[in-house]
């Protein structure tokens, strides 16, 4: 299995952070297995699992993550995974704000920060394999 956030590079560094959480914490909910067990290290303390996987953070704006999200809805749900952060979710106060604003949109006027990508290695590098790392 191979992970992969899309970050939008033209984002504030601010946002940048804030988008990566966002897309890990509904991963980690959403796939089962990908943290790990809590691990002691040598003196006996506990240190809370973390994922098992390396989720690298690629570069992206806008366009091209909207482009990659219409490839996605095309793929076989029952192998990709797949979650979106855009500027209708980041400007919401909360959860309900977020679901009343969302049904107003047309997906045409999102303006897309990040998605995340979770399924079979080959299958996530060819849609992700062109993009550059966020650096």
């Amino acid at each position: 299995m191979k992970c992969v956030m899309i970050i939008n590079e033209e984002l504030p560094l601010g946002l940048i952070a804030n988008t990566a959480a966002v897309l890990a914490m509904s991963v980690g909910e959403k796939i089962k297995g990908i943290i790990g067990p809590d691990v002691q290290d040598k003196g006996g303390e506990n240190h809370s699992g973390i994922t098992r996987l390396p989720i690298p953070l690629l570069r992206g704006n806008s366009q091209s993550i909207a482009a990659t999200r219409q490839a996605l809805l095309k793929a076989d749900p029952a192998e990709l995974y797949f979650v979106d952060f855009c500027d209708v979710a980041q400007k919401c106060k909360d959860y309900d704000d977020y679901i009343k604003l969302m049904s107003e949109q047309v997906e045409e006027q999102l303006q897309y920060l990040g998605l995340a990508i979770c399924g079979p290695d080959k299958l996530v590098k060819s849609l992700t394999g062109q993009m550059g790392l966020l650096r």
